[in-house]
């Protein structure tokens, strides 16, 4: 079974479709969290997914944006950004993302947007958390968003190893080995490339590839300026942090 894997698309239709039309044929499509917040175009976004019929979980953009109190955990701009979202969506699109769970599971696979043990918030940066989300992960295998960085960690004999994947990269996996994937961020990402990190996993062939494609930023950015966004949120799309 080959699933599109998707994170942090943060209301970015313009990116989302760019993936959408670079992608190769596949089974399924896989979403990690944070479909809004900071971007244009929640409503156009989830309309896009429930279209796609695609299987994710709830990122902390997502509770915020369905009422939760994540939004006092906020900084400056992202909560302006978030009060926007509030307003703007429309309560189909709010009841879609108050009705997603915080731990999804395909397979061997855990779908989740921050951690295996704090799914909404924690982020998977260091090596102890890295652990920590492996002592906590039920299934061999996890995906991960929330860092907005293309990451793999793969575990085997307690020995863990960091991938740090460029596009094109293929993740082979071994018989014994376990592994917590990022696919990075479609609509906002943050390792200083500003083209959308996006990955296709083969569960049968036990691979991930991870995939750039490149968008619209200026049109995207056009958008948020005339919805009176925050002009940081504005500028960081062109330089990908």
């Amino acid at each position: 079974m080959r699933a599109l894997v998707l994170s942090d698309i943060h209301a970015n239709i313009v990116a989302l479709d760019a993936v959408l039309a670079a992608a190769p044929p596949v089974d399924e499509v896989w979403h990690l969290g944070d479909v809004v917040g900071y971007g244009p175009d929640p409503d156009a976004v989830v309309d896009r997914l429930r279209k796609l019929g695609a299987y994710g979980v709830r990122g902390n953009h997502d509770a915020a944006a369905a009422g939760g109190d994540e939004i006092e955990a906020f900084n400056t701009d992202a909560r302006r950004a978030m009060e926007w979202t509030r307003t703007a969506i429309g309560g189909s699109t709010r009841a879609w993302l108050d009705g997603l769970p915080e731990k999804l599971v395909r397979g061997d696979w855990t779908l989740v947007h921050g951690s295996p043990r704090d799914p909404i918030w924690e982020y998977i940066l260091s090596t102890s958390v890295v652990r920590a989300a492996f002592s906590d992960l039920e299934t061999p295998h996890g995906l991960h968003g929330h860092t907005h960085l293309p990451v793999g960690y793969v575990e085997e004999d307690g020995a863990i190893d960091e991938v740090s994947p460029g596009s094109g990269s293929v993740l082979e996996l071994r018989p014994g080995q376990r592994a917590l994937l990022n696919p990075g961020s479609v609509g906002q990402p943050r390792d200083g490339i500003p083209t959308t990190s996006w990955a296709v996993l083969d569960t049968g062939a036990g691979t991930m590839t991870w995939h750039r494609t490149a968008y619209d930023i200026a049109a995207v950015q056009a958008s948020m300026e005339a919805l009176n966004l925050p002009g940081r949120l504005v500028e960081r799309l062109a330089f990908g942090l």
